[in-house]
């Protein structure tokens, strides 16, 4: 998406626990931001993180990013569920396993109930692996008339770790 081009701020939650996560995760933010539509414009710091709805897996990695696109709510969901197909994301359980996983949070200020898309992300205001990472770079942004800082402040972080400090973790090649 070249600089000049007016479109839609979202905010992406991203994460993975199977294979290798970091890399996973880093190549979809790669990807996002290769297409046309799409720009990359702040990436959270990585997050190592316990599981959540089922425990009985590795912990997980996670980071947000914000994207700066032309597409619409829909085509940018379809967008990121091609990238997970494209990097052999099954989807066998719920809140089991995988390589990767990106959900879109936000959309503008958006409200949406579709069958397949709700925005705000219908969980992500009691999800502490969510909101530390949207927190590093939106934690004044307003999600259903709350700040994410003030989410934060009542999700359950426990576990939760910094695993990389730098920002540009994504751009880095491991």
């Amino acid at each position: 998406m070249s600089p000049d081009m007016s479109g839609s701020i979202a905010t992406l939650g991203l994460g993975g626990n199977l294979g290798e996560p970091r890399r996973a995760m880093a190549d979809a933010l790669q990807m996002l931001d290769a297409r046309p539509d799409c720009t990359i414009r702040a990436v959270s710091r990585l997050f190592r993180t316990p599981p959540w709805g089922k425990t009985d897996q590795a912990w997980f990695f996670n980071a947000c990013a914000e994207v700066g696109t032309t597409l619409g709510p829909e085509a940018l969901l379809e967008a990121c569920l091609d990238i997970e197909r494209q990097m052999k994301r099954v989807r066998d359980e719920r809140w089991g396993p995988r390589t990767i996983d990106i959900d879109v949070l936000t959309f503008d200020n958006l409200s949406l109930s579709e069958s397949r898309l709700e925005l705000p992300h219908p969980r992500m205001t009691v999800r502490g692996f969510v909101l530390m990472p949207l927190a590093d770079f939106a934690s004044s942004m307003s999600v259903n008339g709350r700040r994410v800082k003030e989410w934060l402040a009542d999700a359950d972080v426990t576990g939760i770790e910094v695993a990389n400090d730098d920002r540009h973790w994504w751009r880095a090649k491991t």
